[in-house]
């Protein structure tokens, strides 16, 4: 085992500061990966807060990893010592279970592991993420990073990136395709990107009007002022998908009206409790209601490769370790534009 710097929290109420953590020596198969940057997701924010409930402590946050390899163990084919890969989401699975071997380990039925928050069965206690000088990892969750981008602003392509592009894909969204993509944050500024590479006619739907320019910056064709009720009745049953970012709960009966029939709207943010729907909206037009939760590791690498095809990458602000606090606070208020990521050689000065 070796010791390493992080940022951790102590508990809910605690601020993260630097703290020592310990990374397992590595295994066979395993790779050792020196961190250059990490994404801050509000995933990060609400484990550290105990949010959603269950957090382990100390929390050590982290999922959006970017890394150069070390150290590779000696079954490891498929990076090499100096390689810039990256690590998301999740760092093991059973690789057993139905959804497993269908190459979508987010869903494992044995519960995938967290890289952060999740059960060690290597150390025992829990798994500590990417806020931190080093990880070691199991080959089989090291994704390969085009060499076209920049590594930096390709650390929230591991978790934003992932979420937005799966539903897409699975959804078969293509070049023709009418496609909404409601609330432009951190998600929403990727789902634009996917879908305009897609091909699709993407329109930005949101409730506030002078986010209008940026979001054709980003690649759309039209804004929806969702709080325009005549605009919303032009656009009435004419999507074909919608990608909806907002993360929390609210009102989606407006949005299922926009789409046509037999048409999908897919929630990737708000993991709590939305209005009700009325099931009428749903009946008349045989529309559905779905969710999506990050994509398997093959999609994973996938939507890397798509995006070193298409030279996509998240519009980031670059931040040093020592003002994740005050980074946590300005995600809560909506202050930035639209992935912070952590220069993690702030930690090792």
């Amino acid at each position: 085992m070796s010791e390493v710097k992080a940022y951790g929290a102590a508990d809910s109420k605690a601020d993260l500061k630097e703290i020592k953590i310990e990374r397992r020596a590595i295994k066979p198969r395993d790779v050792k990966i020196k961190i250059t940057y990490c994404g801050v997701c509000h995933s990060d924010i609400h484990t550290v807060r105990n949010d959603w409930g269950g957090s382990k402590y100390p929390v050590v946050p982290g999922h959006e990893i970017i890394g150069k390899v070390l150290e590779i163990g000696n079954e490891v084919e498929n990076v090499k010592v100096g390689d810039t890969v990256g690590v998301g989401c999740m760092v093991d699975s059973c690789r057993e279970c139905e959804p497993c071997k269908n190459d979508l380990e987010q869903f494992c039925e044995k519960g995938m592991v967290g890289t952060y928050n999740g059960k060690d069965k290597h150390l025992g206690g829990h798994t500590y993420g990417g806020y931190s000088e080093e990880v070691v990892v199991d080959n089989y969750y090291v994704l390969r990073v085009p060499k076209n981008l920049d590594e930096n602003a390709v650390a929230p392509l591991l978790c934003a990136g992932i979420t937005t592009f799966s539903p897409l894909n699975h959804w078969k969204v293509s070049k023709g395709d009418k496609v909404g993509v409601i609330g432009l944050g951190g998600l929403g500024h990727m789902g634009i990107k996917f879908a305009h590479a897609m091909g699709a006619h993407v329109v930005m739907i949101t409730t506030s009007p002078d986010k209008a320019d940026d979001a054709k910056r980003l690649g759309a064709d039209e804004v929806l002022i969702s709080k325009d009720a005549d605009a919303m009745k032009k656009h009435a049953n004419s999507f074909d998908f919608l990608l909806n970012t907002v993360p929390v709960g609210h009102d989606i009966n407006p949005y299922i009206s926009l789409l046509k029939i037999d048409a999908t709207m897919c929630m990737v943010g708000a993991v709590e409790p939305l209005e009700a729907v009325h099931g009428g909206s749903l009946i008349m037009g045989r529309k559905n209601v779905a969710g999506s939760l990050i994509g398997g590791i093959k999609e994973t690498q996938e939507m890397l490769d798509f995006c070193g095809e298409h030279n996509i990458v998240s519009d980031i602000e670059m931040i040093d370790m020592n003002t994740i606090n005050e980074a946590y606070e300005r995600v809560v208020n909506g202050d930035v534009k639209y992935r912070f990521v952590i220069d993690m050689e702030s930690l090792r000065n």
